[in-house]
């Protein structure tokens, strides 16, 4: 167990250092995603937002299985708690302004790789597997099709939804599901790194340059290029570009004030 972490009903939240971790924490049940989880998560979210002190996130999954997908007892009944909607939980997720390390430690499937592809990297163990599994239960992955068409391409993805099947560690890499692929026993270890080489990035940068990816990819190509141009100047007025253009030339590390 992490120091300073605290428990909700079906998370866990460490977020007492630069690189915070929300755990899904329900392994007897393979970590599915509800309305209670989505609540839950999203208030960490909102806390984390306002954290200055967290500069990465990193989601996984306790256990043996990030997320098997949606929490179908949970559609029966209202949830106890915090509730959210996929919706609310996806919105948040791409308005933190702070980089989501997804660390897939097994098996990501339906709503579960949804959740997965809406972070913005993956680094995922070799013998993890991907699914949209929805069809086989007489469901569609509506929800999440918003995030894997993002990602991945249409025939990919209606392959995917389709069918049903599962693709191992190697094709989803290929097809721009996951960012990398290392053995699970380096899983914890390089996603570790990854997540502490971005938290020594400028924050202010990565909070605009975050926003004004998430904003511009449905744009038509020319507005898209003026908003952009648009918020590069936000980025060069910040003080940390002036600092890391300072630091640069006088070949030195950048000491960011996250402004």
């Amino acid at each position: 167990m992490f120091e300073n972490m605290s428990e909700n009903a079906t998370i866990l939240v460490d977020n007492a250092g630069p690189v915070a971790r929300l755990t899904l924490n329900r392994p007897d049940k393979r970590n599915p995603i509800g309305p209670a989880t989505c609540g839950e998560l999203v208030q960490a979210l909102a806390a984390i937002k306002t954290n200055a002190n967290v500069r990465v996130v990193v989601l996984t999954g306790a256990g043996t299985v990030f997320s098997a997908g949606g929490d179908l007892s949970a559609m029966q009944k209202p949830a106890d708690g915090p509730s959210a909607s996929l919706v609310d939980l996806f919105s948040a997720m791409h308005e933190l302004g702070k980089p989501i390390i997804a660390m897939v430690n097994g098996h990501a499937l339906a709503g579960g790789l949804g959740l997965m592809v809406a972070c913005d990297l993956v680094i995922a163990a070799d013998t993890a597997q991907f699914g949209t599994t929805e069809i086989a239960v007489g469901l569609w992955p509506m929800m999440i099709t918003a995030e894997i068409t993002r990602s991945v391409g249409r025939k990919k993805t209606l392959d995917m939804m389709l069918t049903g099947r599962k693709l191992d560690a190697a094709e989803a890499l290929a097809s721009g599901l996951v960012n990398r692929v290392v053995p699970g026993s380096e899983l914890e270890t390089e996603t570790m790194k990854l997540a502490h080489e971005l938290a020594g990035r400028s924050p202010a940068a990565m909070a605009l340059g975050l926003h004004a990816f998430y904003r511009s990819q449905d744009m038509e190509f020319e507005p898209q290029l003026r908003y952009l141009q648009a918020e590069l100047g936000r980025v060069l007025s910040l003080a940390d570009a002036a600092e890391g253009i300072a630091a640069f030339l006088g070949k030195r590390k950048p000491v960011w004030t996250g402004r």
